[in-house]
C-alpha cells in the first residue's frame, strides 16, 4: 500500500522528523486559503499522486504570490500527470499540497528498506538527493552508502553518523542528521513499512535538517495492525480492477497483454505468464485465485478479467493440490455462462479430481479448449487469439 506525500510527512512528524509546514488541498479555493494561512512570500504547489518524478512532469511549481498560487493550483489540479512511474497514460491529480518555501543549501537522499539478502534493514544515503536514485545507482554507485541494521539492535549512533558524514553533511549539522535518520528508522519499523524514503532530505542555511519530500510503502500483510494507516488509502490512485479483486481475496495485478490468466498459486501464475510470453503473446494480468477458490471467486475473477478490453483470450491453468480440479471446473463453467463468454477459453488442469473436472468441462456444452501441458495450453490460447 502506498500513501501520498502529505500523509507520509504527517507520519514523519509524529516521530519527530522536521518537515516544512504544508496543507493538503482538494480545490483551488482550498489552495488559496492554505497559502494565506501559511503566510510568507514563497509557496510550493505540489501535485499529490502515488508516483515519483512529479517535478519533471510539471506537477511541482513555485509560486511567489497568492495569485500565482491560484493560477498554478488551477493548472495542476485535474491535470493528467505523466511521470516515469505512471506510464504513458499518466495519473489524474485530485489533491494538492501547498507548502512553505525552504532555504535549500544541499539535497540528500535517505531511505530505509527491507533487505531480504541480509535479513536486515538497509539504511541507504546519498549526497545526490533530488535525483532519481536509480540513475545514481546506475551511473555513480559509489555515491550511495549503505549500512545494514540488525532489527534486534536498531540503528546505532555509529551507523547513523557513518551515513551522515559519508554523504557530506557539515560537521555542525551531523547531530541533527543522525537524529533524523534514527527517527526515520523508528518510523519505518513501527509502521511496518517496506520502504520509507526521504528525497530530498535538505540542509538549510541555518544548519537545520528537514524532510522536503517523503515516500512510504507498507507491507499489506501487516495493515491489520495499523487501522490509522489504512485510513490513508486513496482508492483513486489504485487500479480499479485490482481494488475490485481485493474484495474477493483475489491476488490480481493488471498488465499490458491480451491473454487473461486464471491460475492457483503465485509460482504457477508466474510460470504461466512466462510460458505465454515464450509462445508469442503477452499476459493481460497476474491472477492467483489461491487454494480456497469458490465458484463465486472464479466467477468474479472472470468478470474482472473481461472488464479489460484488451483481453482477447483466457488461459486457466490449475494444479489441483489443496484446490480440487472439479471445484475449479464448476466455477469456470458457471462463470463462462454468467458472463456470456465470447473470447476463446483454454483450460489446463492437473491433480486432485482431474478426471472429474475434465468431464464437467466436456459436458458443459461450452466451446472450451482443453490442454494437458502448459506448453500445449499456451500454444492453443495464442493460436485461438490470432
Amino acid at each position: 500500500m502506498k500513501i501520498h506525500e502529505y500523509q507520509a510527512k504527517e507520519l514523519l512528524r509524529k516521530y519527530g522528523v522536521v518537515t516544512p509546514r504544508g496543507i493538503p488541498c482538494f480545490s483551488v479555493d482550498d489552495a488559496v486559503k492554505a497559502a494565506e494561512e501559511l503566510g510568507g512570500k514563497i509557496w510550493v504547489v505540489k501535485a499529490q499522486i502515488h508516483a515519483g518524478g512529479r517535478g519533471k512532469g510539471g506537477g511541482v511549481k513555485l509560486a511567489k504570490s497568492i495569485d500565482e498560487v491560484k493560477a498554478l493550483a488551477g493548472e495542476i489540479l485535474g491535470m493528467q500527470l505523466i511521470t516515469h512511474q505512471t506510464g504513458a497514460e499518466g495519473q489524474k491529480v485530485r489533491r494538492l499540497l501547498i507548502e512553505e518555501g525552504a532555504d535549500i543549501q544541499k539535497e540528500y537522499y535517505v531511505a530505509a528498506l527491507t533487505d531480504r539478502a541480509t535479513q536486515s534493514v538497509a539504511m541507504m544515503a546519498s549526497s545526490e538527493g533530488g535525483m532519481d536514485i536509480e540513475e545514481v545507482a546506475a551511473k555513480t554507485p559509489e555515491k550511495i552508502i549503505k549500512v545494514f541494521v540488525d532489527p534486534l539492535v536498531g540503528l546505532t549512533d555509529a551507523q547513523a553518523t557513518e551515513l551522515a558524514t559519508g554523504i557530506g553533511v557539515p560537521a555542525g549539522s551531523v547531530d541533527k542528521a543522525v537524529d533524523a535518520l534514527k527517527k526515520l528508522y523508528t518510523c519505518y519499523m513501527e509502521t511496518d513499512a517496506s520502504l520509507a524514503e526521504i528525497n530530498p532530505l535538505i540542509l538549510e542555511g541555518n544548519g537545520n535538517i528537514k524532510a522536503l519530500d517523503a515516500k512510504f510503502n507498507f507491507d499489506s500483510n501487516a495493515l491489520y495492525r495499523h487501522p490509522e494507516i489504512v485510513e490513508y488509502r486513496d482508492l483513486d490512485e489504485e487500479d480499479a480492477d485490482e481494488v475490485e479483486a481485493s474484495k474477493y481475496d483475489l491476488a490480481y495485478i493488471s498488465l499490458d497483454g491480451n491473454i487473461g490468466c486464471l491460475v492457483n498459486g503465485a509460482g504457477l501464475a508466474m510460470a504461466t505468464m512466462d510460458t505465454i510470453k515464450l509462445f508469442g503473446a503477452s499476459p493481460a494480468n497476474f491472477l492467483d485465485v489461491g487454494g480456497g477458490a469458490t465458484t463465486e471467486k472464479v466467477t468474479e475473477a472472470f468478470k474482472i478479467m473481461l472488464q479489460n478490453p484488451k483481453v482477447k483470450g483466457i488461459l486457466v491453468n490449475i494444479f489441483g493440490g489443496i484446490m480440487r480440479c472439479d471445484t475449479i471446473a464448476t466455477g469456470v463453467v458457471a462463470a463462462a455462462k454468467e458472463v456470456n463468454l465470447s473470447v476463446p477459453l483454454v483450460v489446463r488442469m492437473k491433480g486432485t479430481n482431474e478426471d472429474i473436472g475434465k468431464k464437467i468441462l466436456a459436458e458443459s456444452g461450452l466451446p472450451i479448449i482443453s490442454a494437458d501441458s502448459m506448453a500445449e495450453a499456451a500454444t492453443k490460447v495464442v493460436e485461438a487469439v490470432k
